[in-house]
């Protein structure tokens, strides 16, 4: 991810095995990351079993907030795709009992597409 992107506040793919082992001690037994994004500090990370919302807070990002939401919670989201101008792509998240969506971007090189499709599976199924 470039450092222009992370300061437009653009989200890109990182490794999930990276994410596995970083976040290990707030996954549940058998919980495994399938995907994962980070925007600067914060991530986005994405398990067989929820969706996981990593804001690191503050000057030294010590104050973490983990928003777990289960895919059941999920009620619809929408991705936007970059393009030629908008070199970025957003996800919206919609879930139960919140009135606004989740909203993320993401840079261009960032397979929105993938996301969107692990996404269909875990919210469908």
């Amino acid at each position: 991810m470039g450092i222009f992107s992370a300061l437009m506040g653009n989200a890109g793919e990182i490794n999930a095995s990276e994410a596995q082992s970083e976040f290990g001690h707030i996954l549940g037994e058998d919980e495994v990351c399938e995907l994962a994004y980070k925007l600067i500090r914060d991530l986005v990370v994405l398990t067989n079993r929820r969706l996981i919302l990593i804001d690191k807070q503050g000057l030294t990002g010590k104050k973490v907030e983990y928003r777990s939401v289960p895919y059941k919670a999920i009620t619809n989201f929408s991705i936007e795709t970059a393009g030629s101008l908008d070199l970025d792509a957003e996800l919206k998240i919609w879930v139960s009992g919140l009135p606004q969506p989740f909203s993320k971007q993401f840079n261009k090189n960032a397979n929105i597409y993938t996301l969107q499709a692990l996404l269909a599976k875990k919210v469908a199924g």
